[in-house]
């Protein structure tokens, strides 16, 4: 990677298994992309990357950065303002090329040789007279006992201030040497090792955000002579008098999914409150699919109209209200709509008049109906209720925002239930909502189990428990009110379901 490509530019995995290209981009300052079609592909990768710690390597655009170079280089560096822009890279370590030319026009060896000449030279002539001794510089012994016995020190005396005389010389020789072979190194010319950047060992370094995707799988479509009916069949919600031959893939998805249904039922938050469905039979309407029933908590039976929306799309908030209208005009107790995505604007919509309306979200896998085992035990239905969010006002003008749980429908008395925060996982604020994009601008963190101590974990070190409380938190820090008179509150379960709501302030 670091071989093809620089800092910030973007690396693209269209194989992500287990997620190693997207660690190591995320390692060397790389922007990526990774796709897989599994989904336990994606939940190693997104686990791998939530966990991983790396190491938090010198920005040349930083404060530390800078001083670091110019303590490598010896050149003096710019005072201008710092951005901490990772394109301008690392500070890498480098290999020195070092040759006859380099050192011959390194003006600054002389300057090195005059300043340590100057106090060389007194202890070499107050070494000579303690000694009595015409020592050159080269002549002088690096181990003045070995020269005491020898030969040539036959005769000689060394007391106290001549050994000291003669350490502090050899201690200025070497510190002479090494600046000089310090000078040599900075004027050669180097190779940066971009293998091997600094790195500032006192910070850890974890994931930057990122987001998970999911896209509905194409699909070929033979030319036949129907196939325009499909089509226009495919662009709404499945009806159950939709006229089309027995191979259309509309109705061999319809009947798929009744089956699943059937098998699975509608799982939500808790256990007790799926609903399972006694029978499930096709029902002649314009947009409810099939009539189901289903026992309450006093083993009366209820029905329930299903709206299957379409294979490759998104259902809307205006096909869930005509089917709500149908439902309620047959007198069904409850209309479940099954759908892979739903509109944005649909997520109030939760009960027209007596009728209680749920937003089943289909799982991808029924994408795979030829190779899914209907065993009936997988989650391939689940309803996340509207979030139950009080706005609150706060000092100096500023709002805050409390989220106290997700309604749930209660099968057992056929309503609609407050229940607490343990079924959200996270939940995110946009202070300043436009429409059009939801930009996270505060983050939280709820669930029954700590997530400081699976975080505290995953990284293997401590955490600022005091920060950390301000995000594990059902109600939001104070901000100001938003200049386009609305906010936005996006909450997350356990099963990465996700709902949008819209608030006017």
């Amino acid at each position: 990677m670091s071989a093809i490509d620089f800092l910030g530019h973007l690396v693209l995995d269209p194989t992500c298994g287990s997620g190693t290209t997207a660690a190591v981009a995320e390692q060397w300052g790389r922007r990526w992309i990774t796709i897989d079609t599994p989904r336990v592909a994606l939940a190693l990768a997104r686990t791998r990357l939530m966990s991983a710690r790396y190491p938090y390597y010198l920005l040349a655009d930083s404060r530390d950065g800078r001083a670091k170079e110019q303590e490598v280089t010896g050149r003096i560096q710019p005072d201008t303002p710092v951005t901490g822009d990772i394109r301008q890279g690392f500070v890498y370590e480098r290999a020195p090329h070092i040759t006859l030319k380099s050192i011959a026009n390194n003006a600054e060896i002389d300057v090195i040789w005059e300043k340590w000449q100057a106090v060389l030279e007194p202890l070499r002539e107050k070494l000579n007279a303690a000694l009595s001794t015409r020592f050159e510089e080269w002549e002088i012994p690096r181990d003045l006992d070995d020269w005491l016995e020898g030969k040539d020190g036959k005769g000689h005396v060394a007391d106290d201030a001549a050994r000291k005389l003669h350490a502090d010389w050899w201690e200025g020789r070497i510190a002479r040497q090494q600046e000089i072979d310090a000078s040599i190194a900075r004027a050669a010319d180097v190779e940066l090792l971009y293998d091997r950047p600094y790195e500032d060992r006192s910070k850890v370094r974890v994931a930057g955000p990122f987001t998970v995707e999911s896209l509905s799988p194409h699909r070929v479509i033979t030319a036949r002579d129907d196939t325009l009916a499909d089509e226009l069949a495919a662009a709404g919600a499945l009806t159950a008098q939709a006229a089309t031959p027995a191979s259309a893939v509309e109705a061999d998805f319809g009947a798929m999914v009744l089956e699943n249904l059937r098998s699975a039922g509608v799982h939500q938050l808790e256990k007790r409150d799926t609903i399972h469905f006694s029978s499930i039979e096709p029902w002649p309407g314009n947009y409810i699919a099939a009539e189901a029933r289903y026992s309450d908590g006093g083993q009366m039976e209820k029905r329930a109209a299903i709206l299957i929306g379409p294979e490759f799309g998104t259902l809307t908030r205006s096909q869930i209200t005509a089917a709500a209208r149908e439902a309620s005009d047959a007198r069904f107790d409850v209309l479940v709509a099954c759908a892979f995505n739903f509109d944005a604007q649909a997520t109030d919509l939760t009960r027209l008049g007596p009728l209680a309306i749920l937003k089943a979200r289909m799982n991808p896998d029924l994408h795979m109906a030829e190779d899914l085992k209907n065993t009936g035990k997988g989650n391939l239905f689940v309803v996340f209720g509207e979030p139950d969010v009080e706005i609150i006002d706060a000092a100096d003008g500023e709002i805050r925002v409390k989220v106290h749980g997700v309604d749930v429908f209660d099968p057992s008395t056929g309503e609609i239930r407050s229940d607490d925060v343990k079924g959200i996982a996270a939940w995110f604020v946009d202070t300043d909502y436009d429409e059009e994009s939801f930009f996270v601008r505060h983050a939280y963190f709820l669930g029954a189990n700590d997530p400081y101590k699976s975080l505290k974990t995953a990284l293997k070190t401590e955490i600022d428990q005091e920060a950390w409380e301000t995000l594990y938190s059902d109600t939001s820090r104070p901000f100001p009110r938003p200049s386009t008179g609305r906010i936005a509150v996006k909450v997350i379960n356990h099963f990465g379901d996700e709902v949008l709501k819209v608030f006017g302030v």
